[in-house]
Parts: C-alpha cells; structure tokens; sequence
C-alpha cells in the first residue's frame, strides 16, 4: 500500500484571498507553473528552471519574477531561487484544478486523447466559469485525478498525492502500479498509450532487458503479459508505486 502526502491549501473561494480572475492569463500561468515544477521534484525552483519550462529569456522571466514579488506572489529567499507565498500559492492551485479538470473533461466526454489535452486546457483555463467547471466536475463524478494521474485538487485546496517513485529509479525485480504519466512530451505519451503503460496498469520490472541502456517490464494488464522493452526517457515519464 502505498502512503499520500496530504497538503491543504487555501482556495479561491475563501474570502479575503486574491482571487485568479484578478490576475493577468500570465499571472496565472507563471504561479502555476512555479507549483508545478516543485510538485514532484525535491529540486529548488530556479529563474532558469523556469524560463526553460514555459520557453522564455531568462531575461523575461526575470522581470515577471519582479512584479510577482512586489505583488505578493512570489519570494526570492536567495539567488536565482523562486519560492510561492500563501497567496500565490492559492492561485496556483487553483489553475492546477480548472486545468486537470478540464483535461478529464475533455478526454472522457469529448473524445481526446491524452497526448491532446494539454494545450487545449491551457487556452480554456483562463476563460471559463466556476460554475461552469462545478458543472462538469459533477457531470465526471468528482474525478481525483486527470488522465496523466495527476492528482486534481479539492475545491479547497486538498491534494492528496500517492508517494511514487520513477520507473527509471526502481533497480530491483519487483511489480509496481502506475500511478502517473507525465505529460511533458507528447510523443512519448502516445508511446506508453500504445505499449499499455497508462496509469492503472501493473508493470513487473524485469532484471534485464537485454539491450544497454533500456528497461524491460512486462505489462501484466496484457492477456498475455507482453514484455516491454522502453528507453530511458519513456521510464522517466512514468510513476509507479510498489504493490
């Protein structure tokens, strides 16, 4: 059984907190991003982490970083390290949970698939309604998670994420669950999607693949197992807890 870390974060319905709607698309999606690159990786969010991910200067980020700290978003505690306050951090989330509720919109009642989504939630959760993402919140079945198995946030804030490891990292012969995909690289989720490595899925890792350098599991979901043999790349897209 694996554990969850559990983290409370005041939402946007709370009174007295900025509220995103008052806050620039940009705003928006640096403070998201920021959380982002901090929710699975123990490393520092940097000014240079940053612009590599949303694909800007260092220079431009640099000023953003400016602004969102004289607002209140953002401290700068040393050199080239990005750290959200309270009240960012609430506005952070809070995109968090209209993107991933928007991708499991759009994959279950739409139709896309989930190498899909992403760029047409980053469009979409900027313009539409909490009623409208309270509507299909209920329609889903309050969903916990989005395609990729990312957790989506509680109205309040609550995430409750599996501790999970990369497949990349688990040396020994041992089943895991797939617990996430990320979702950086579409390419690569069509690769797992076709080899049936999505989450849910049961995976054995195997002691040797036979080729330097790539992993080899057996899909146990397959009737029967089929035997996987992924580069390193695909094992770094994929989180897993141990059964």
């Amino acid at each position: 059984m694996s554990t969850a870390r559990q983290i409370l974060i005041r939402g946007d319905r709370y009174p007295g907190h900025v509220q995103p709607a008052e806050l620039s698309s940009s705003t928006q999606d640096y403070l998201k991003t920021i959380w982002q690159l901090g929710e699975w990786s123990p490393e520092k969010v940097t000014t240079t982490t940053l612009a590599a991910r949303m694909g800007l200067a260092a220079s431009t980020v640099s000023e953003a970083l400016k602004k969102l700290t004289a607002q209140g978003m953002v401290t700068r505690p040393s050199y080239g390290v990005v750290e959200l306050t309270d009240e960012g951090r609430s506005v952070a989330v809070t995109m968090v949970r209209r993107h991933r509720l928007l991708e499991t919109f759009l994959t279950t009642k739409l139709g896309y698939a989930w190498d899909e989504v992403h760029d047409e939630a980053e469009v979409l959760e900027h313009a539409v309604s909490e009623k409208f993402l309270d509507r299909i919140d209920a329609l889903m079945g309050h969903p916990s998670a989005d395609p990729h198995g990312d957790v989506i946030p509680s109205p309040s804030g609550v995430i409750a994420a599996p501790t999970a490891v990369q497949l990349v990292d688990v040396l020994d012969p041992v089943a895991v669950d797939v617990v996430r995909v990320s979702d950086d690289d579409p390419a690569t989720l069509r690769y797992l999607a076709g080899v049936g490595v999505v989450p849910g899925t049961r995976l054995r890792v195997l002691p040797d693949s036979g080729s330097p350098g790539m992993i080899a599991v057996s899909v146990e979901a397959a009737a029967p197992a089929s035997v996987v043999s992924m580069g390193v790349l695909a094992a770094e897209a994929v989180w897993v807890t141990r059964v």
